[in-house]
């Protein structure tokens, strides 16, 4: 469809426009990111531009120019993903503002974060054309969640941003996963809508928005590849968590982006085992969490890592389209 290729040429094209102006503000500013004393290896990176998610979401604004405006959903799912970013962008401010990788605690971000799921999760459990049921994974079929639904949705949002969060580690690792994982998210879109699962003018926008966000972390790769010229910083991660969340939520899609997802949920399941098994035994399984820093103490150059956890990423979703369509 046109409006999806020229949403991902437009978010291209921008971000390329808006990441060299990015780079050059924030060194003016001298926003660096500070590093984690415990990440030593990370040292060299110390005062590298950070706060680069603010151009991957202003490079996404422009695709509303390709939408279909009588319907809502590109506009939820813009708004959510602003509000997270702004949510990521005072984490990000503190950080570079008091030189510390501290930020929000742990429990402030948190809040914030069910906040505005619970605001999107409840308008999404009563629009028509989601409520609380979500597709079964790959299928066209449907699971009702009855009043559970909102609950799950909000579940939904955390797990997705969180994972994003503690993905964004090495230089180019997020944005590859993440550009695959819309790529896939697009293509899934595609075919519910042409298998008349999901109908009307939101399922083509997701489609265009995803296809934007694939378009806009092209871009950011060519600036966030090691060694990386600027990182994402929180500001960018939980957007792009927030954007994935919304679209699996309004998309019905949550189940069946579960294997596009896996290097996140690796990601997070590493962070769960590790502070686990140190408060029980006092022992590490890993030599750092999460996975990508074990990898890379190990002596992995983490421009490899990033490249091995796209490939996952891709093959996975492959799979996942290939089960589509066999079983749409």
């Amino acid at each position: 469809m046109i409006g999806v290729l020229c949403g991902f040429l437009t978010a291209f094209a921008v971000g390329m426009l808006l990441l060299p102006v990015n780079i050059r503000l924030v060194r003016r500013l001298k926003a660096g990111q500070p590093i984690l004393s415990y990440v030593d290896n990370h040292k060299q990176k110390q005062g590298t531009p950070t706060m680069g998610g603010a151009s991957i979401v202003l490079a996404l604004l422009p695709t509303l120019f390709f939408i279909r405006h009588g319907d809502k959903t590109a506009y939820i799912i813009l708004i959510v993903t602003v509000g997270y970013a702004l949510i990521g962008f005072i984490d990000d401010f503190i950080k570079v503002r008091f030189k510390n990788n501290k930020g929000l605690s742990a429990a402030q971000k948190i809040v914030f974060q069910v906040l505005l799921a619970t605001i999107v999760s409840v308008f999404a459990y009563y629009a028509d054309n989601v409520g609380s049921s979500v597709y079964v994974p790959f299928a066209p079929k449907t699971v009702e969640l009855g009043r559970f639904a909102p609950v799950y949705y909000i579940f939904i949002f955390l797990a997705f941003t969180n994972s994003v969060n503690l993905t964004d580690g090495l230089d180019g690792l997020a944005a590859s996963v993440t550009a695959t994982n819309s790529l896939f998210c697009c293509a899934m879109i595609g075919i519910a809508f042409f298998a008349d699962a999901l109908v009307g003018d939101g399922a083509v926008n997701m489609m265009i928005l995803c296809a934007g966000m694939c378009g806009s972390l092209c871009a950011f790769l060519c600036f966030n590849t090691h060694p990386a010229k600027i990182f994402m910083g929180d500001t960018g991660s939980l957007a792009l968590g927030g954007f994935l969340a919304c679209v699996a939520v309004l998309g019905k899609m949550s189940l069946s982006m579960l294997l596009i997802g896996i290097m996140y949920i690796v990601t997070s399941l590493t962070v769960i085992i590790q502070v686990i098994s140190f408060k029980l035994t006092g022992k590490r399984v890993f030599l750092m969490a999460p996975l990508h820093h074990h990898f890379e103490r190990k002596g992995v150059f983490e421009g490899k890592i990033a490249v091995v956890y796209t490939l996952i990423t891709f093959v996975c979703g492959i799979v996942t389209i290939a089960l589509m369509l066999t079983l749409y």
